[in-house]
């Protein structure tokens, strides 16, 4: 059984570590409005997908994944937020640039509440259901009960995320002085503003 969870643990870190919406949205707000913010926002992503978690487990999740009309709410209401979360990058970029530097500090770029940005961004993901209710319980070691398989896998991969954006995070904050930079501020806004908007673009045209 060990075997098998570390070999899980393998699948679910490189899974983890591919860059997605979660990773885009911790640099828009990492980079907007600090390292604190940014790891307020990995938090909310974490606590998304205990969220899955929690519905996967009872059996909720697999109604979503199976169902064309929810998956398809649910796959546009993210898009339409990664859009939203990409449009207003932009605009802060553009913002900035006619304001001058004056706008260009961590506190006056940021909005909302950096959890619950987190918490939305990934629990409007359709893919989570997807990923949890078609891949975890392969993943499940022999041994235990599938219900305390799949707890014990999504814990894990949510303590991967937490360790691995928050690290991310980290390393951006020992970078602050160059992002700080105006013209290094305005172009990653729009470099994760279009980031972000593909991103719901592509769960947009997504498929279950």
């Amino acid at each position: 059984m060990f075997v098998q969870l570390l070999a899980a643990t393998g699948v679910l870190a490189v899974l983890t570590m591919v860059p997605g919406p979660d990773m885009a949205v911790v640099t828009k707000r990492s980079i907007a409005a600090g390292w604190r913010d940014g790891l307020r926002t990995v938090g909310g992503i974490t606590a998304g997908l205990l969220v899955w978690g929690v519905l996967t487990v009872v059996g909720l999740a697999a109604v979503l994944a199976a169902s064309t009309t929810a998956y398809t709410v649910v796959k546009l209401a993210g898009a339409l937020y990664l859009g939203f979360l990409g449009i207003q990058a932009l605009l802060q970029s553009r913002r900035s640039r006619s304001a001058g530097s004056a706008t260009d500090s961590p506190s006056s770029s940021s909005s909302g509440n950096p959890w619950r940005t987190g918490l939305v961004s990934n629990v409007f993901n359709p893919k989570i259901a997807v990923f949890y209710t078609g891949l975890l319980p392969t993943l499940a070691p022999s041994g235990v009960s599938p219900h305390l398989g799949m707890v014990v896998l999504v814990l894990i991969h949510a303590a991967l995320t937490l360790v691995w954006l928050g690290s991310y995070v980290l390393v951006l904050a020992k970078a602050r002085a160059f992002f700080e930079r105006p013209a290094v501020r305005r172009g990653m806004d729009r470099v994760t503003g279009v980031v972000l908007i593909g991103f719901g673009v592509k769960v947009a045209t997504s498929h279950p």
